[in-house]
């Protein structure tokens, strides 16, 4: 069990302010219509949504943008977006934010990756996705990676986040982690199935358990499963650390040379998982890039999973309500 105290969690979110982290990866609007339902259609057996509220929200690597703004930190959100409609929506929304558009480009020959959830009731009843899943031309990585040049001596640290929609090629891979590592930034994952064993030599590597199973072709259901996926991917990627989360399992932190380590769930009542693991990674980053050393971060982006899990939709973590949490179970 990891114990911070009083006196160091203070430390800690005085040394968040300011913090500026680069977000690279697949940028997303949600949006989400909310309703009641009442009655079936008569032309077709479907049930028909009386829209009450319409509304947009940051998603995938978006949301982690949104989550290093909350933790009072400086978000350098780095992708793409289309030429469409929902390209402006998300445009709007960075600037509410007063967040940086900087390193968004616009690409006319694809869709602004976009997921429409129609809900009733707090249950969703359809998800609509619009998006390319093809890989990003050459000529927009390289200006994703002259952008990350031209920034990299004022950042704090890089979460690579991925959704495999393109933007995260091998080969951009390769290059950020390697121009990181040259100016010893620190490097986050959050990966999917795709590249996965691209992510080499970075600071933390963190997939949940099915990105591990899918990879590894294994069941991850004991402490030893746990152990040895863990221990694999610590030595196949040559990454500092991994941290494997468990859904209800909580997470487990394997460190190189030392005993790994294992903290429990901090969802009280789940309402909705969705948007968790972009709090996770942004949370463990912004901590890392505050001083705090593994475990720390990992507690508090622990922490900060749980509490999002409680709300639903996709919610960003308040700096104060997480501190304040903690701070509560300490005592």
């Amino acid at each position: 069990m990891i114990n911070i105290s009083e006196k160091r969690l203070l430390q800690i979110k005085k040394n968040l302010k300011g913090k500026r982290i680069a977000i690279i990866g697949d940028m997303m609007l949600d949006i989400y219509y909310w309703g009641d339902v009442k009655r079936i259609s008569p032309e077709a057996p479907v049930p028909v949504l009386e829209v009450e509220d319409e509304f947009y929200r940051f998603g995938g690597a978006a949301n982690c943008a949104l989550n290093i703004v909350k933790l009072s930190g400086i978000a350098e959100p780095i992708g793409v977006i289309g030429y469409d409609n929902f390209g402006t929506i998300f445009s709007s929304l960075l600037s509410e934010q007063n967040i940086s558009h900087q390193g968004i480009i616009e690409d006319e020959s694809r869709p602004t990756t976009a997921k429409t959830r129609v809900i009733s009731d707090n249950q969703h009843i359809v998800r609509i996705d619009k998006e390319s899943k093809e890989t990003i031309n050459q000529n927009i990585q390289n200006k994703i990676f002259e952008y990350i040049k031209s920034i990299i001596k004022n950042i704090d640290g890089i979460i690579l986040q991925d959704y495999n929609k393109g933007v995260l090629s091998s080969s951009l891979i390769a290059q950020v982690i390697e121009l990181a590592n040259k100016n010893k930034k620190l490097v986050t994952v959050d990966p999917k199935f795709n590249n996965f064993y691209e992510y080499k030599n970075v600071t933390v590597f963190k997939p949940n358990r099915k990105e591990a199973e899918d990879i590894l072709g294994m069941e991850i259901r004991t402490d030893e499963d746990i152990s040895f996926a863990g221990n694999t991917l610590l030595k196949k990627l040559n990454a500092k650390n991994i941290l494997l989360t468990l859904g209800e399992g909580g997470i487990a932190v394997f460190e190189k040379g030392k005993p790994e380590k294992r903290m429990p769930t901090k969802a009280r009542k789940v309402a909705d998982v969705s948007g968790a693991g972009d709090t996770v990674i942004s949370t463990l980053t912004m901590a890392l890039a505050a001083g705090a050393n593994i475990y720390e971060a990992s507690f508090l982006a622990n922490y900060a999973g749980g509490l999002v899990c409680e709300e639903v939709g996709i919610i960003p973590i308040e700096l104060d309500k997480l501190f304040d949490a903690v701070k509560r179970e300490n005592k």
